[in-house]
């Protein structure tokens, strides 16, 4: 077998059962995504031009009025965040990340804090908390919106908490003081009509392109038409953008645009059976193990629907589920499981395993636990 392009610059390739973690590689891209991104490839094309005729083709898609390609969906919250502090303002856009004279503040529920609401303050902006950990009503939502309020931010989660304030309702707050929503709904994209409810949701949607099968590095914002206008003022192409540091390759671009396409026209019901077919791969091999009490599919509240959970017979085996995820990790070839409640259990998703990788899981896994 020759050696593998990672081994050659000194990286060892990984099976990824863990799903699309930024921090696993992201994604992987179908041949048909590769096969656009390298006809994109194979010519120039002005960029003003590619992202406008690729933001019209996803609006049309999700059903909105307007829709822009970022670098992921970090970025998609960042330059939403510079839109609503500055509109379509130049001069406030040139004055970024001074906001001296400008509305400044985001307001987000605290309940709602995440890894990632520091691009809320990226261009320059305060994030101001509403309610506690524990939940947010309404009048502490719009108690934290001041004179200086730019936009309330939302993160979007399938398993929302019934304390705190809903989409809707946040998104109608924000419009009754004259203020923008921005919605974070990076995954949030299965049940397809639940993708387009969430593009529809807010002034500005942001999602992670990842999760749609496109390149790791890509993403999206979509909305009004007059609030993208200012994204795009503030993205990448320009005198002195200040998403200049967020900028894309056509190539990135295009695979996007074609891995959203082909996610709204997919035959998700054949997706979900295919996924069952390598959980039947993994699940025969470990038929009889003396290491596993049980193996079981169970559903899960994220797009992929499934994940395989491997119950361990610790006793017996001596170690326990994180000992053998890493006798997984390092061993050849290196696989990476999802994580799993408890100590007895492995957490298998197959949505970003390439065909033939569920049957070397399959095999090592016997291995090791028989």
């Amino acid at each position: 077998m020759s050696e593998n392009v990672y081994e050659r610059i000194g990286a060892r390739p990984v099976i990824n059962a863990g799903g699309n973690t930024t921090l696993w590689g992201g994604s992987t891209p179908s041949p048909e995504v590769m096969q656009a991104m390298l006809e994109a490839g194979e010519s120039f094309v002005e960029m003003e031009e590619v992202l406008a005729a690729s933001g019209d083709h996803l609006a049309k898609l999700l059903g909105v009025e307007a829709a822009y390609p970022t670098a992921g969906c970090y970025a998609a919250l960042v330059l939403s965040t510079a839109a609503c502090l500055t509109g379509n303002d130049p001069d406030k856009m040139e004055q970024l990340p001074d906001t001296t004279g400008m509305k400044d503040e985001i307001v987000l529920q605290q309940c709602q804090r995440y890894g990632y609401d520091r691009a809320y303050t990226v261009p320059g902006s305060k994030l101001v908390l509403a309610g506690d950990d524990d939940g947010c009503t309404l009048n502490e939502l719009e108690a934290a919106i001041g004179p200086n309020t730019a936009a309330v931010a939302y993160l979007v989660q399938v398993d929302q908490r019934a304390s705190s304030v809903s989409l809707e309702d946040a998104v109608g707050l924000a419009h009754s003081h004259g203020l923008p929503a921005i919605a974070d709904a990076a995954a949030q994209i299965y049940p397809l009509d639940y993708l387009r409810r969430n593009a529809q949701s807010a002034d500005l949607v942001c999602f992670g392109g990842k999760y749609m099968g496109a390149p790791h590095s890509t993403g999206l914002v979509c909305g009004k038409k007059d609030m993208i206008e200012a994204v795009t003022a503030h993205g990448f192409i320009g005198p002195r953008p200040l998403g200049r540091g967020m900028k894309m390759d056509r190539q990135e671009i295009v695979g996007l645009t074609v891995a959203i396409e082909s996610w709204v026209n997919a035959d998700h019901e054949q997706r979900l059976v295919n996924y069952g077919v390598k959980f039947d791969v993994i699940e025969e091999a470990l038929k009889g193990a003396s290491g596993v009490k049980e193996t079981k599919v169970v559903p899960t509240g994220n797009f992929y629907s499934l994940m395989l959970n491997v119950v361990l017979d610790t006793e017996k085996l001596g170690k326990n589920a994180e000992q053998v995820n890493q006798e997984l990790l390092d061993g050849s070839p290196r696989i990476r499981l999802s994580a799993a409640d408890g100590d007895d259990t492995l957490a298998i998703n197959v949505h970003t395993l390439n065909d033939g990788e569920e049957q070397t899981i399959a095999d090592r896994m016997r291995d090791l636990l028989a």
